[in-house]
């Protein structure tokens, strides 16, 4: 099977001025040659602490952030290089599901001219029946009701807010949606409403998800494979069941010991990591984890390690793994 998405060596790259009458740039480089792939109905977690550049990689996957280099390959199409009428064609099958409920919709748009958006710029509605009878169809499929499209954004509740955003993602019929810490801001009841619906919406429909988040339980749950992102690298690659039982970078490994167990007898050792995440502006040579990695050897110091095949399907970058 081919890939739907492949990301091939994704830079983004920030300037930043040094002073206000400095001529000389530096960078933040918050997404530093990312490459992986996802299939066609796919869910592919991606996760890391904040400002690893996890929303960065998500946003330059849609275009709406421009990378400095690399290319990012749908449907076997570079949309890195493409253009207006291109590009907006291309839009229609890759869209975004944005954190902030409260944030993505326009206040002063009733939730009917929000979702029917889409449908009037791509002209997806026959007529304007069509169209209101598709923006129904698509309230109720986010398990909303019909009527609501009169309604406007303050008048309902954050789950609701983003199964509205659901449903404005759902109008052009995508093929991936970058979903970007999608319950993050919610409830932990309203989490597991729009997980499931995500996941229903998944099996009768087939779409592929690039599932950002930092709770690990969340990722582990809805993912088939698992991305760890830090400092804007790709520092492991591993399917969901490895991911809680088998990871091998201790980046990973310290991610996972901080997730809260249930069970009082349970065995897990706390791995607290010294210091905070190094700038991205000016990163540790050698391995970028190594200011903190509790098993850092003298040539962590010096050696970028490569993402290496560990196990099938199981990739690393770190000297140590095995």
């Amino acid at each position: 099977m081919s890939a739907l998405l492949e990301v091939r060596n994704l830079r983004v790259h920030f300037p930043v001025k040094h002073g206000p009458f400095s001529r000389a740039k530096l960078f933040v480089k918050a997404v530093d040659d990312v490459s992986f792939h996802l299939e066609p109905g796919e869910t592919l977690g991606l996760v890391g602490e904040s400002g690893c550049g996890k929303t960065t990689l998500g946003r330059a996957i849609v275009r709406l952030i421009e990378p400095a280099s690399g290319d990012v390959l749908f449907e076997g199409d570079n949309i890195t290089r493409l253009r207006g009428a291109e590009l907006r064609l291309r839009r229609r099958k890759l869209q975004m599901i944005f954190q902030d409920p409260y944030g993505s919709l326009n206040p002063r748009m009733t939730v009917g001219e929000a979702v029917g958006e889409a449908i009037d710029i791509h002209q997806l509605a026959e007529s304007p029946a069509a169209r209101h009878r598709r923006i129904e169809e698509l309230l109720e499929l986010v398990g909303l009701d019909a009527a609501h499209a009169q309604r406007y954004p303050h008048e309902f509740s954050g789950g609701q807010r983003q199964r509205i955003g659901i449903a404005r993602a759902l109008a052009v019929e995508p093929k991936l949606i970058v979903c970007d810490e999608p319950v993050s801001a919610l409830d932990v009841s309203v989490q597991a409403q729009i997980i499931n619906l995500l996941q229903d919406l998944q099996a009768g429909r087939g779409i592929a998800y690039l599932f950002i988040a930092h709770d690990l339980a969340v990722v582990e749950h809805i993912s088939r494979r698992v991305l760890v992102m830090y400092l804007g690298k790709v520092v492991e690659l591993l399917d969901a069941h490895s991911l809680v039982n088998e990871p091998k970078h201790p980046y990973t490994q310290a991610l996972l010991s901080a997730v809260p167990v249930v069970d009082p007898d349970s065995k897990r050792v706390r791995i607290v990591l010294p210091g905070d995440v190094p700038s991205p502006i000016d990163p540790p040579g050698g391995c970028p984890f190594h200011p903190r990695c509790p098993v850092a050897e003298a040539r962590c110091k010096i050696e970028v390690p490569l993402l290496r095949e560990l196990t099938p399907g199981h990739w690393a970058a770190c000297h140590l793994a095995r």
